[in-house]
């Protein structure tokens, strides 16, 4: 019977950046997996050694040479099965710049050949151009008997076809089918947003409709900084048929026989909200962790972000990593309180109140000079809110925890926060979450016991730092603002399209001077995890001091 493929382990690491002691002790431990589990090929993630992105630590030389080194030593220690994995690689010859993002295949002690990307995104949250030269070609190497037609992440994403960008003069799997390749492989470092997982399987899928190849593509998985990876490695058998298929928003390792066009397969979320919650739940976890931090603080407003934030603290740290603190001012409702201390003891976590009356009337005694015949307003309110910033900054800095600031994306994108307010802390945690999601989120979380009480979910949004205050005194209703946001903020519509699209036209243009004025906000908020396909973070970079704006 004629040999049609190998049978190869998907290796899902979730590595962190520089750390090539830690990273290169994942990638042995995945390959002696993959040895005993009869592996002939272990595939790994896109710069599995390095971390992905590592951004301008490629300038340091000193992480290119560490980087070498250990994948020297990798070489030279791993036996059993081959290994494809992603790696920062050095140019020899030519002009450019130095460096490529690269992967090589190497077996018993030998490097067999390096693959360097040949489509360098620089949209959106990447910018490989910046570090990396593109390659002209793509690779093919015959490993025992079978062609392999070796990609990294990016290299398959240009089929028009299927995907609306059409950047790139080059298709290089259509290249690497006509120079013979039986197997397409895509060592890949592609982020997370709400469906991407589904979006990368049928472009698999697509890519195998046309081609008749088996296709494999290995994901990386975890947290970092704003970024995060879903992993859901996949393999697809020459028909198209999913063979292979590795878990979500954590570390995994399947095998797939492709002779036998059978494997691993995991389940995989069933919905929006438990895919954004277990992205959310990673993304604290790993910049956390990542960033040397194993305790968090969370101000308990009553309300149901800090809710939704506390929950997926606990989930992601544990409850006895979790701090909840109620901070109310005379504007306070007893039921606030009372539904903070409810939702700390269902979720197990301390809780404590530091009432801010006193502080705030001293603040207004000191300031009262400055302020002669001025009445209270906005100043008044937002100093509430940066008394409990200070306060919750100091607890982190007494019991080293971070501080996890709860405000939406909703009441980022139009500047309903304040800054050294509630906008403290060390990460944004829901900051990329509608507010509309975020009521979702929490019926999610309650779907089989209340653990946000229900007073929370049904009470009107506010902030409460003025008499009887409503979000909704301010706002639009949330079901009207959200998809105009989502239209203007991520789909990057105008306003007239959005007035086409039947939305209010003075509704409209009031939001989007709101999102086009409270950009410096933005700029100065804690990093926030993506979830979405335009956050704001480092995939949006819009001036702040310019004139392109509403008036």
């Amino acid at each position: 019977m004629e040999r049609t493929g190998l049978k190869v382990a998907l290796a899902q690491l979730n590595p962190t950046i520089g750390d090539f002691e830690g990273n290169s002790r994942k990638i042995e431990d995945a390959c002696l997996q993959a040895g005993k589990a009869g592996a002939e090929l272990v595939v790994f993630s896109e710069l599995v050694l390095t971390g992905y992105p590592p951004r301008d630590l490629l300038y340091k030389p000193d992480l290119i040479c560490e980087g070498q080194k250990s994948l020297e030593a990798l070489v030279a220690r791993i036996q059993g099965p081959a290994v494809l994995m992603g790696h920062v690689g050095k140019r020899k010859t030519g002009t450019g710049k130095g460096l490529t993002n690269s992967a090589v295949l190497f077996h018993n002690g030998q490097i067999l050949i390096q693959a360097d990307k040949i489509l360098l995104p620089s949209y959106d949250v990447f910018d490989e151009t910046r570090y990396f030269q593109a390659a002209d070609h793509p690779v093919l190497y015959e490993l025992s008997g079978t062609k392999l037609g070796i990609t990294i992440c990016e290299d398959i994403w240009n089929f028009t076809d299927f995907y609306d960008q059409d950047i790139y003069r080059s298709n290089p799997v259509e290249e690497l089918v006509q120079a013979g390749a039986e197997i397409i492989l895509n060592v890949s470092s592609s982020p997370y947003r709400v469906g991407r997982w589904q979006t990368r399987l049928e472009l698999g899928q697509h890519i195998v409709g046309q081609y008749k190849k088996p296709f494999v593509l290995v994901n990386q998985v975890g947290g970092n900084d704003d970024l995060l990876f879903d992993g859901h490695s996949f393999a697809l058998s020459a028909a198209g048929k999913v063979i292979a298929q590795a878990r979500g928003f954590e570390e995994d390792l399947v095998v797939v026989d492709l002779d036998k066009a059978k494997g691993d397969v995991r389940p995989t979320p069933v919905c929006d909200e438990e895919e954004i919650f277990r992205a959310l739940v990673m993304g604290v976890r790993d910049y956390l962790n990542k960033c040397g931090y194993h305790k968090a603080v969370v101000g308990l407003s009553g309300g149901i972000d800090s809710a939704v934030v506390a929950a997926i603290a606990v989930e992601a740290l544990g409850a006895e990593q979790v701090m909840g603190i109620s901070m109310p001012s005379p504007y306070t409702a007893s039921q606030s309180i009372s539904d903070a201390e409810r939702l700390a003891a269902n979720l197990g976590i301390s809780f404590s109140g530091v009432p801010i009356n006193e502080l705030f009337e001293q603040y207004k005694k000191s300031l009262s000079p400055l302020f002669p015949g001025k009445a209270e307003d906005v100043t008044e309110e937002n100093i509430q809110a940066r008394i409990r910033g200070n306060i919750l900054m100091a607890v982190s800095n007494k019991l080293g925890s971070m501080v996890l600031s709860t405000g939406n994306k909703s009441e980022m994108s139009v500047g309903y926060c304040t800054l050294y307010g509630d906008m403290a802390g060390g990460l944004s945690v829901i900051s990329d979450v509608p507010k509309m999601k975020v009521y979702a989120l929490a019926h999610w979380i309650n779907r089989d016991k209340e653990i946000i009480p229900q007073a929370i979910i049904e009470r009107p949004p506010t902030a409460e730092l003025r008499p009887d205050q409503t979000d909704q005194d301010s706002l639009p209703p949330y079901e009207v603002l959200d998809p105009i946001l989502e239209g203007y903020v991520e789909k990057h519509w105008s306003v007239e399209r959005l007035i086409e699209e039947g939305f209010d036209a003075e509704v409209v243009r009031q939001v989007a001077v709101k999102v086009d004025r409270n950009e410096y906000k933005r700029k100065q908020a804690a990093p926030g995890l993506k979830v979405t396909a335009k956050a704001f973070g480092s995939g949006r970079r819009n001036p702040i001091a310019q004139k392109f704006r509403l008036h």
